[in-house]
């Protein structure tokens, strides 16, 4: 298929937001994460990791009440106790409109302290008191409190509200012992919670040989609990694999399922590879898995998905599209549904880079698709700039970002050096800027309007060039003769129209 490319149009600036540098901090802030509030959409409440001068991390939130476009001041929570400094915080929100916030407090030799959890009734404005979630000592010897992600069921059924919290021990050198295993706990308001129980099982064992094998949980939209955990055991599979763990019952019982065997695992000790399990809210059968993986040559983000319950997953798809095999390294990777299924992807990406591996500039990209589409968009860059490599990536403490899809937008967040010091940024985007669509992979709502396929640099700068199909913008307006006019709807990153511009295009050749 032909591609006419649109003059060059001019827009300024203005009319498209940058990046927010939310933290602002003098010294380091990172591992962010985003919730929005489901009963109020312009309720946006941020979270992270923040050293202060006194060199502990505390967390940090700062929070919107009109969908970003202003925030409030940042927060600093209180650690637990005096000795603790923090890490690993996630967020979020109940079906009433309540934010709960994990976290991890500990002192520095991890003999005291746990996973906490804390609950804001006012769209992260203020916050309660610490409730002690995991005791760092809850399986003696192995530090279970690392990597504390929370989910929330909103199924509205029997266990409606319930929270669910996984963890994994911590990687302390020389302390920690085999067997290795997944944790979680749950509670019903956050008041109390549970005893600490192992997710793994006989037969489904994550086994010696994986130090930190995070499980990463979902509540599907009928109230069954999900979470995959890495696992390696030869006499369970011969390779690395990932499990799936299902609860019906609220976390009293589990099935499991094996999710995907990792033939080409990525061997670079630098590379963020967090994985993510999502639950379609669409449809309660539909997860999505997505994770690091060279199977098509180098460190690539890939996507699997199942439509029965995690029965049976899909053969691997590469998301990121660069040229295949290239040696740039993806990674950082994290997904989100939206209410109505479609599915957004976003990493961290060197394809614009010198192609160094790790120690390359990067930027933030992403892709989406549509619920009932076959493909996923062409890639798009989120963050504003080529961000520059710097050796503290190389630490812990930026090994994952965040996206929240609410309402047709992307709310990302995440931590880069731009200015010198690690810091948190926000961007907000509406699809109808990024979305790939064809007549080959859904209907369009009006036939005489059509989605873009391919717009850049995004965000716009004041010189943009704007891509469309021809043949299939004269398909469906219906034309007869090989031109038609060209509508363009400029939306800014809330998703608000801003512009319009009327462009005759003409198909080549006629």
């Amino acid at each position: 298929m032909k591609k006419f490319f649109a003059c060059l149009f001019f827009l300024t600036a203005e009319l498209f937001s940058q990046n927010v540098n939310l933290s602002q901090g003098d010294l380091f802030d990172g591992e962010p994460y985003i919730a929005v509030n489901p009963t109020n959409g312009k309720n946006v409440v941020v979270a992270w990791m923040s050293m202060l001068p006194n060199g502990k991390i505390y967390i940090k939130t700062r929070n919107s009440f009109d969908a970003g476009r202003t925030w409030q001041p940042a927060v600093t929570l209180e650690n637990a106790f005096m000795q603790a400094t923090a890490a690993d915080v996630s967020l979020a929100f109940n079906k009433a409109g309540e934010v709960f916030l994990s976290f991890i407090n500990s002192n520095h030799r991890l003999n005291e302290g746990g996973v906490y959890v804390r609950k804001s009734t006012d769209g992260g404005t203020t916050w309660s008191k610490p409730v002690e979630a995991i005791n760092v000592n809850a399986d003696s010897g192995k530090f279970p409190i690392d990597r504390p992600w929370l989910c929330i069921d909103t199924s509205g059924g029997i266990f409606d509200g319930r929270i669910y919290l996984t963890t994994v021990n911590a990687k302390v050198a020389g302390t920690v012992s085999p067997p290795f295993h997944p944790y979680f706990v749950y509670s019903d308001g956050g008041n109390a919670f549970s005893n600490l129980q192992y997710l793994d099982s006989p037969n489904f064992l994550a086994g010696n040989i994986i130090r930190s094998p995070m499980p990463t949980p979902a509540v599907a939209s009928n109230g069954n609990f999900y979470a995959v955990y890495s696992s390696y055991v030869p006499s369970q599979n011969i390779y690395p694999q990932y499990i799936l763990a299902k609860s019906s019952d609220g976390g009293v019982t589990f099935t499991y399922f094996s999710v995907y065997a990792q033939t080409h695992i990525v061997h670079d000790t630098l590379a963020k590879k967090g994985y993510v399990l999502r639950s379609d809210p669409s449809n309660a059968e539909h997860l999505a898995f997505i994770f690091l993986d060279e199977k098509f040559g180098d460190a690539d983000v890939t996507f699997i998905e199942s439509f029965d319950e995690g029965e049976t997953w899909s053969e691997p798809k590469r998301i990121n599209d660069d040229e295949p095999g290239n040696g740039v390294m993806q990674d950082l990777v994290w997904a989100d549904f939206d209410s109505d299924g479609d599915l957004a992807i976003t990493w961290r990406d060197r394809r614009n880079g010198d192609g160094s591996g790790y120690a390359s500039d990067y930027e933030i990209y992403g892709a989406v698709r549509l619920n009932g589409a076959s493909n996923f968009s062409p890639n798009f860059v989120i963050s504003d700039t080529l961000l520059p490599y710097d050796s503290v990536l190389n630490r812990n403490g930026n090994d994952f970002m965040c996206v929240e899809f609410n309402n047709d937008t992307l709310n990302v967040v995440w931590g880069d050096t731009r200015n010198g010091e690690m810091n948190v940024w926000f961007q907000k985007i509406g699809i109808e800027d990024v979305v790939s669509v064809n007549s080959q992979n859904i209907l369009l709502e009006n036939p005489n309007r059509f989605l873009l396929k391919q717009n850049y640099p995004n965000p716009f700068n004041p010189t943009t060039t704007i891509a469309y199909s021809i043949p299939s913008i004269i398909a469906k307006s219906g034309a007869t003769k090989q031109s038609v006019n060209v509508v363009l709807d400029v939306y800014n990153s809330l998703g608000q129209k801003i512009a319009t511009i009327v462009n005759k295009a003409q198909a080549p050749g006629d």
